[in-house]
């Protein structure tokens, strides 16, 4: 089966400083780096790396043909990407303090400028049974999950960058609901219901160093994370989400689906960067916590 995912491509650009800076604060970086990002190319890089057919549905702007080239490196489909002369290619401007943790600016750029033909024309290829995944980085979502619903996909959303308006829309549509602890808080808080009663049969909140609980027809189950020593958490979430959709895609049942993006996120977190270094599959499984 393939992967269809509606997803942003930015040029991230990493500025490694002491701490994060405080509101009217300047402060030296350490370092500089360019790589590929964006949470849709980082969850497009995860599941191809995975073992799945991850087709990648977005768009570059007239600087953003390194990108593309990256992603094709990655084993991703990039048939569905348009190149937008007019348009810059998103950026993200992530500061990553001496801990990890990360501080990020999004420029939007070519991710809200997807030709509705590209989308179409993507989808007109899917087959009952594929997926279409989808996060909040680029627009219209709401139009991709009813095209989708009408193929009989499965539906899978990242509720990330957190708007609650943008999530409740898709609600109706969705098999499989991805969050983490505080974006499910501002859910519920925007919904009045509990995850286990959004009515989505999947859905699963990231716990970070806690690891992760999956909420289905009723039932919780958590999985602990594995212990390691972050360098950059930036990306982490996108490789969860696209190993455990790559693995489900493959026939894993969702618990083993998880416990493999559990220990992809883990050696992520290990590592500087976004899409240029997320493990490919040997890795995942040979690696020792």
């Amino acid at each position: 089966m393939a992967i269809y995912n509606l997803g942003s491509i930015n040029a991230d650009l990493f500025y490694h400083v002491p701490h994060l800076p405080q509101a009217g604060e300047t402060l030296a970086a350490s370092s500089f780096t360019r790589g590929l990002g964006g949470k849709g190319a980082n969850m497009s890089v995860a599941a191809a790396r995975a073992g799945a057919h991850a087709v990648h549905i977005g768009a570059v702007g007239h600087d953003g043909h390194w990108a593309q080239e990256r992603l094709m490196e990655f084993g991703v489909d990039t048939r569905h990407i348009a190149a937008l002369p007019e348009t810059p290619i998103g950026q993200a401007i992530i500061m990553v303090d001496q801990a990890g943790e990360n501080s990020i600016v999004l420029l939007r750029g070519a991710n809200h400028a997807i030709p509705q033909t590209t989308l179409a024309g993507a989808l007109a290829e899917a087959s009952p049974g594929d997926t279409l995944l989808m996060q909040n980085e680029t627009l219209n979502q709401c139009k991709a999950a009813k095209m989708a619903r009408d193929l009989d996909l499965y539906i899978a959303y990242a509720a990330a960058p957190f708007e609650a308006a943008a999530v409740t829309e898709v609600l109706p549509f969705l098999d499989f609901l991805i969050l983490n602890e505080v974006e499910a808080t501002q859910l519920e808080e925007a919904t009045g219901q509990t995850p286990e009663q959004l009515g989505v049969p999947d859905v699963i909140i990231t716990l970070g160093g806690k690891g992760a609980r999956w909420l289905h027809k009723g039932k919780r189950q958590d999985f602990p994370a594995h212990v390691v020593t972050p360098v950059d958490t930036t990306g982490a979430g996108d490789t969860f989400t696209g190993y455990v959709l790559a693995a489900r895609d493959r026939g894993l049942p969702m618990p083993q689906a998880i416990a493999l993006a559990m220990r992809a996120a883990a050696l992520m977190v290990t590592r500087q960067g976004t899409a240029d270094v997320i493990p490919d599959l040997k890795e995942v499984t040979e690696a020792r916590f």
